[in-house]
């Protein structure tokens, strides 16, 4: 874990989502999710809603998402259609009948890509299927080139209570060089429109580390981001996937060739910046990539839930789940995802039945991303005094200056916080450790 003097952004997953890593779910583990769809949920856990709408007008260079840049009307009709009969058929299964929504996130590729007809009737025939009037959440991610006024009203009418607007960055030839479709004026147009409505929170995303970006820009990001004054900022830090097109162009230059792409030291030292000036300013820290305005009042449902063991299926191509303690993610090309739809089949590709021990280790890695660990949550949910039985990796860590033990738990110092996700796999069990995430 000791910082290198020369810690280059190489090729594969910096952040991680989940726990066991992704390699490790398996078509073969399918029957546990079939069986645990069939089982009664367990009491006070919340439901969450994930939908995949896989559609951009460019596919972003750095991006690794299953998204489509060449569908016309009728695909994307296609899709949607098949998309509503996905969610019927869960709505179908005992786990998810009957059951509240706590939270609905509609993620991509790009949802503002749809059109306000298009969102309408998705969403009203979603509703129509599992409602969702009384959850504490519905996130719509937006590429600001693609929202109108109207497009905003219908997603304002339709109980969208966070915006989340992937800026990215201000620079107009930096959003070019990275494959962003969007230009600046629109993110101040997309902005307005969407504060003028009165959304609940505005979330603005951010990415520490484009290709071609320096500090006197960074700087400049900043300082915009502090005029618009948004709810909350999210901001990540430039990684490079295997299937990334700057992945592809590295292994053909050379992965020892300039890409004029920020080390991790950089970026972290870009991050821990706009930190500072975002707590200046009045922001609070919500985790390793989040600043909110009112901690009181600027919720993330979503990610809290999913962190402390939720329920959530993902509905769309490619979608990743868990459900009663089991993982899962649908198949991952468009062809078989609606093919299997037509059959009246749940498109799942592969699963993974989480033992008790990984439910822990998967809940504490993705809760310290906060910030901090509170022992008593474990010792009640698990019986497990996380301490002790990790001490070796805890310890490691406050060696390192990355994390203090508090009277609650653990806290991470700013230090350990920048570069949390490279931390985690100190936790990890040894079969865990060095394989390929995804």
């Amino acid at each position: 874990m000791t910082e290198t003097t020369q810690e280059k952004t190489g090729l594969g997953n910096y952040f991680v989502a989940n726990y066991p890593p992704f390699s490790f779910w398996k078509p073969a583990y399918l029957p546990a999710a079939h069986a645990a769809l069939n089982t009664v949920p367990e009491p006070d856990t919340p439901l969450g809603l994930y939908l995949h709408i896989p559609f951009c007008r460019k596919r972003c260079k750095f991006c690794y998402f299953r998204v489509y840049t060449d569908k016309n009307a009728r695909d994307v009709e296609t899709y949607l259609d098949a998309l509503v009969h996905e969610v019927t058929l869960y709505s179908r299964a005992p786990l998810v009948g009957g059951r509240p929504l706590t939270f609905v996130y509609f993620g991509g590729g790009t949802p503002s890509y749809l059109s306000a007809t298009q969102l309408r009737s998705l969403m009203q025939r979603l509703q129509a299927v599992l409602p969702w009037q009384g959850a504490e959440e519905v996130t719509f991610e937006c590429e600001p080139g693609t929202l109108q006024q109207h497009k905003l009203e219908a997603l304002r009418e339709l109980g969208v209570t966070r915006l989340s607007l992937g800026v990215e960055n201000f620079d107009p030839k930096i959003l070019e060089f990275n494959g962003r479709a969007h230009l600046e004026d629109e993110i101040y147009r997309a902005y307005g429109w969407a504060r003028d409505l009165g959304f609940e929170q505005i979330n603005i995303d951010l990415i520490a580390g484009m290709v071609g970006e320096n500090w006197d820009n960074w700087k400049e990001c900043i300082a915009k981001t502090l005029a618009l004054a948004p709810d909350s900022v999210t901001i990540y830090q430039m990684e490079l996937p295997y299937n990334t097109t700057f992945s592809k162009e590295l292994r053909l230059i050379g992965q020892d060739e300039p890409m004029n792409i920020a080390d991790w030291p950089t970026k972290r030292a870009w991050v821990n910046y706009a930190f500072d000036a975002l707590l200046a300013a009045g922001y609070e820290v919500s985790s390793a990539y989040t600043l909110v305005k009112d901690r009181r009042r600027t919720r993330f449902v979503y990610r809290d839930a999913l962190w402390h063991g939720a329920d959530m299926f993902g509905a769309g191509v490619a979608s990743f789940g868990h459900v009663h303690g089991v993982h899962l993610q649908n198949v991952d090309t468009w062809e078989h995802y609606v093919e299997m739809l037509r059959r009246g089949e749940l498109p799942l590709g592969r699963a993974l039945p989480v033992e008790p021990r990984h439910r822990l280790i998967r809940e504490m890695i993705l809760q310290l991303k906060t910030g901090r660990l509170e022992t008593a949550y474990f010792r009640h949910k698990f019986g497990t005094d996380i301490w002790e039985t990790f001490r070796d990796g805890f310890e490691q860590l406050a060696n390192e200056g990355n994390l203090i033990r508090t009277a609650e738990g653990v806290e991470l110092t700013r230090k350990g916080l920048l570069q949390v996700d490279r931390l985690l796999p100190v936790f990890f069990d040894p079969q865990h450790r060095g394989s390929r995430y995804t």
